[in-house]
């Protein structure tokens, strides 16, 4: 009996820390689309040339590119914790 309450603290424990994974991904979504807002310009930009646009585009594709790896981080890790659940979800006859 001692054996499988340690193993569920175990299993709990391993639960709690890919939530803190998933919860640390959330974190820099919201960093990452806060960034991505804050470099909206509040008023009409009067851009001086090609460069200048293609400068302020390259930043937004940096933005975009990160939040969207972000995202992908956050999938695996939701994938990584719905694994260990499905993994002990066993019908009670095969144990």
């Amino acid at each position: 009996m001692q054996s499988r309450v340690t193993a569920i603290i175990e299993h709990m424990a391993k639960s709690h820390g890919e939530l803190a994974d998933i919860i640390e991904s959330a974190r820099y979504i919201t960093v990452n689309m806060a960034q991505v807002i804050e470099a909206i310009p509040d008023v009409q930009m009067n851009f001086q040339g090609v460069e200048a646009v293609t400068q302020h585009s390259l930043g937004v594709t940096k933005n975009l590119t990160s939040y969207l790896n972000i995202l992908a981080d956050l999938q695996e890790a939701i994938a990584d914790n719905l694994t260990v659940v499905m993994k002990e979800i066993e019908p009670a006859g095969e144990e």
